[in-house]
């Protein structure tokens, strides 16, 4: 059992959207394979979530963009006596594999969503409070009381389109991640800030707290700095600022 809580704050826009795009691709992984309609709709709407994200800008291009840079940065480490060789190659196998598919995969990603007639139409309803409901559009209330294995079915084969995306996503925040070491920091009276090397700007702030603390960060920041005000819960009542010194676990995510 977790005896931790990891609060996450991206620092540049990339980040931002891969970010809530994870968010959104656990969230369908979580509900795809749940068997009541209500499990089902959650996993259309975190599809259409993503669609949409990914409509606003070319994010297959960021994303590979992201990669490659990964992949120049690795190599560079290569000859590096402290790097494991084993687990470098690896690493850069991977990330060859994950630009591959994307370069594979035509068009944008979710493009093919976006031209399937059925989810077009939920899509469509989506954006209207209870619009999706049986008398708007009986065929998804006939497809929601089709047999699981159905569903899940035409769920796994939207979700198939967007493989190439996820893997890639998945390894970029976790090169992310694992770039730094954690330290331990204290806020000052309850608030700390650091300022950023610019010449190797950090893309990813983790605020690591022990579970049971009853508090939570209020992080701002860019690439230049950051700053944390860390929150009292109470149990009625809105958050306050918290006035006491606070040992935490800070990682910056430079890679």
């Amino acid at each position: 059992m977790s005896t931790s809580l990891t609060f996450e704050y991206p620092l540049n826009e990339r980040i931002r959207t891969f970010l809530r795009l994870e968010y959104l691709l656990e969230k369908v992984a979580h509900f795809l394979p749940q068997e009541d309609p209500w499990m089902s709709r959650v996993a259309v709407e975190g599809i259409l979530d993503i669609l949409t994200i990914t409509t606003r800008g070319d994010i297959k291009t960021e994303l590979l963009k992201e990669l490659e840079r990964n992949t120049n940065a690795l190599n560079r480490m290569q000859r590096e006596p402290e790097v494991d060789p084993k687990t470098l190659e690896k690493t850069l196998d991977d990330l060859r594999k994950a630009i591959s598919d994307l370069h594979k995969s035509s068009g944008q990603i979710g493009q093919s969503l976006r031209q399937d007639g059925f989810l077009k139409s939920i899509a469509k309803r989506s954006s209207i409070p209870g619009g999706t409901c049986s008398f708007d559009i009986p065929q998804y209330h006939y497809w929601l009381r089709q047999p699981l294995k159905l569903r899940q079915q035409q769920l796994n084969d939207w979700m198939q389109s967007l493989q190439p995306a996820s893997n890639g996503i998945t390894l970029a925040l976790s090169l992310a991640r694992t770039s730094a070491e954690p330290r331990e920091v204290t806020a000052t009276g309850g608030f700390y800030q650091e300022a950023l090397n610019i010449q190797a700007p950090a893309q990813l702030v983790r605020v690591t707290l022990k579970d049971g603390s009853h508090l939570f960060p209020e992080i701002s920041g860019h690439k230049n700095r950051f700053s944390i005000r860390f929150m009292s819960v109470k149990e009625t009542g809105r958050p306050t600022s918290w006035q006491k010194d606070t040992t935490f676990t800070l990682t910056c995510c430079v890679f």
